[in-house]
């Protein structure tokens, strides 16, 4: 912590904070089964200067963040996603990266998929560059949560409920805290060897209960416990846990609607400005008006049957095959809008969230994002 000369005190953050609250909009859990994400390089524990946001990290992107004095770079995509066989500093471009980051003391962070997977990540941002209305996930992802119901005196209701909901249960969607509470009796005897709380040993006890029951995700559950047993005043806490089948507060993709119906050039033409994008492919759909449209930033073919089923009139993502076009022809506008333009996007949303938690710690460190192209494709225009 220090002083400004204002006397207003701001207090110094490390990496290791500015990544908790990446994961707790983010998890890592989230993300797909083979990717990488979370430290790549570098030390979590590391007092921090400034963030540098990147779609992907290149040597450019390090020369900016050293202008920038820029101590942590977070990028979409991992630098190591492929296991490493050796570091050759002489020949491999990653492993070039790689001393520099150690050399300059630059921690390297990638928050991927699981990026795409949450809520206002990069599909719900590439939406809203679309100026979508009414935005949801296109498919949610299998339920990674259980249903915990634990057995408390009602004098302790309170206290064991605050501090699950401090260790991260009771989150459903857009509310927390969120529990069902239902008065009973509870019965117990305990042995010659017991210590109860409550009553005498071997004696057979009668006790006003309640049955608390919340919501936990999976990667949840032994903190949750963990705060429960610090602060539940039975010697033997009395619980449950049921797997549940709900739908998850995560998916892929996202749907929306546009204010207003567009014709299929119009909107083509809507697509090439909100991504500044001079040329992209599609296919074409029998239907003559745009108005319910699906996104999926990045790579995304796999989700063209879901836009179909959602009745979406048209579908933008990237990196479609060939007999993918063929395939959607003619039941829906298909447009890849480049792997890199459908999700560059995404860092503004990244950035004001990081800006705004920087605000409420009272830190001045500044958030920038890499403001060239780390694109490697380019065009041929004849």
């Amino acid at each position: 912590m220090h002083p400004d000369n204002f006397g207003v005190h701001f207090f110094c953050m490390i990496c290791k904070e500015i990544i908790k609250y990446i994961e707790e909009w983010a998890p890592k859990e989230i993300a797909w089964q083979k990717d990488n994400v979370g430290l790549q390089i570098g030390k979590a524990e590391r007092k921090l200067k400034n963030i540098l946001l990147c779609l992907e990290l290149t040597n450019e992107v390090i020369d900016d963040a050293i202008k920038k004095s820029c101590n942590f770079i977070i990028s979409h995509h991992p630098l190591l996603f492929n296991p490493l066989k050796k570091i050759d500093l002489q020949n491999d471009k990653n492993s070039k990266l790689i001393e520099r980051l150690i050399k300059k003391d630059i921690t390297l962070y990638s928050v991927h998929t699981n990026f795409d997977f949450t809520k206002d990540g990069v599909s719900f941002e590439l939406a809203k560059v679309l100026k979508l209305k009414n935005i949801d996930f296109l498919t949610r992802t299998k339920s990674m949560q259980y249903k915990l119901v634990v057995f408390v005196p009602s004098t302790f209701t309170e206290k064991v409920s605050d501090a699950i909901f401090e260790a991260g249960g009771g989150v459903i969607g857009e509310y927390n805290r969120c529990s069902f509470r239902t008065n009973g009796t509870g019965t117990f005897r305990g042995s010659a060897s017991a210590n109860p709380t409550v009553g005498e040993k071997e004696r057979y006890e009668k006790l006003q209960e309640v049955r608390l029951e919340v919501i936990v995700d999976t990667w949840k559950l032994n903190r949750v416990l963990s705060a429960l047993f610090k602060v539940h005043p039975y010697e033997e806490a009395a619980y449950d846990i049921y797997p549940l089948e709900n739908p998850g507060n995560y998916g892929g993709g996202a749907i929306g609607e546009l204010e207003n119906f567009y014709s299929k050039v119009d909107f083509l033409k809507f697509i090439s400005e909100q991504l500044k994008v001079k040329n992209f492919r599609y296919v074409e759909s029998a239907k003559n008006k745009i108005k319910k449209v699906a996104v999926c930033g990045g790579a995304g073919s796999d989700l063209i049957q879901a836009a179909i089923n959602a009745h979406a009139d048209a579908y933008i993502t990237s990196d479609i095959k060939y007999h993918s076009f063929h395939d959607a022809a003619g039941k829906i506008l298909l447009i890849d809008g480049g792997h890199y333009e459908t999700e560059i996007h995404s860092l503004n949303e990244l950035k004001r969230k990081l800006l705004n938690y920087a605000g409420i710690k009272n830190s001045k460190i500044k958030v920038f994002k890499y403001n060239r192209s780390t694109n490697p494709v380019i065009f041929y225009n004849n």
